[in-house]
């Protein structure tokens, strides 16, 4: 009987773990370079500033908005990520690349906090950031739900629930910045860790950034 179990066991299949997508030549371990001479030109009329030039990607993270559409993260040592809007599976299904930095992060410590800003404080007609305002992007007036699943260089996979809205003002003549507001919770060790965290962002083109590695 032992053998027989043996044999079952060693002709199935051993089930390979997903692996982080690739898209755009973006993958684990990689590295993009942005254009120099188009971040001196923007920098100035946005709030992110100093964005490293050459980042090193340490993590990626998905999030499927449906069966076709996902957002893809690739996290970069220069505390932001490079986000793409895909709708579908290949280069050409690609809508949208955008650049994000991490602007603050406020630790959740009670349920009445998480509750009061999943309830109050991330959706709001209009913002205000260092004295620039941001009007709400999205219909919703609750926050959009979305899950992500990230994979860190160390092979690690990790499961993230985010309660988010976005915001916008035009920073310049054709040069919107976008700030997302995200209510995040991960269960660690059988509890719930929590925080907010809020992000700025700017779109990219196809020319203002490579990858390198």
């Amino acid at each position: 009987m032992f053998n027989w179990l043996k044999n079952k066991l060693d002709a199935e299949p051993v089930k390979e773990q997903p692996k982080p997508p690739e898209v755009l030549g973006l993958r684990l371990g990689g590295a993009i370079e942005l254009d120099d001479l188009k971040f001196k030109i923007i920098e100035p009329n946005l709030i992110i500033s100093n964005a490293s030039r050459t980042q090193l990607i340490s993590a990626v993270g998905v999030v499927n908005l449906d069966e076709q559409s996902r957002l893809i993260r690739y996290y970069t040592d220069d505390d932001g990520y490079i986000q793409v809007l895909q709708q579908g599976r290949t280069d050409a299904d690609v809508q949208e690349v955008k650049l994000w930095y991490y602007y603050d992060t406020k630790p959740i410590d009670t349920t009445t906090q998480w509750n009061n800003w999943l309830e109050n404080e991330i959706v709001k007609p209009n913002i205000e950031l260092e004295g620039y305002p941001f009007s709400k992007v999205w219909d919703n007036v609750k926050p959009v739900a979305m899950t992500e699943q990230t994979w860190d260089s160390d092979g690690n996979i990790t499961t993230t629930d985010q309660f988010v809205m976005v915001y916008e003002r035009e920073a310049d003549n054709d040069l919107f910045e976008s700030v997302l507001i995200s209510a995040e919770e991960s269960i660690v060790d059988n509890r719930a860790d929590r925080c907010v965290v809020y992000s700025t962002g700017v779109n990219l083109s196809a020319t203002d950034f490579k990858v390198v590695g």
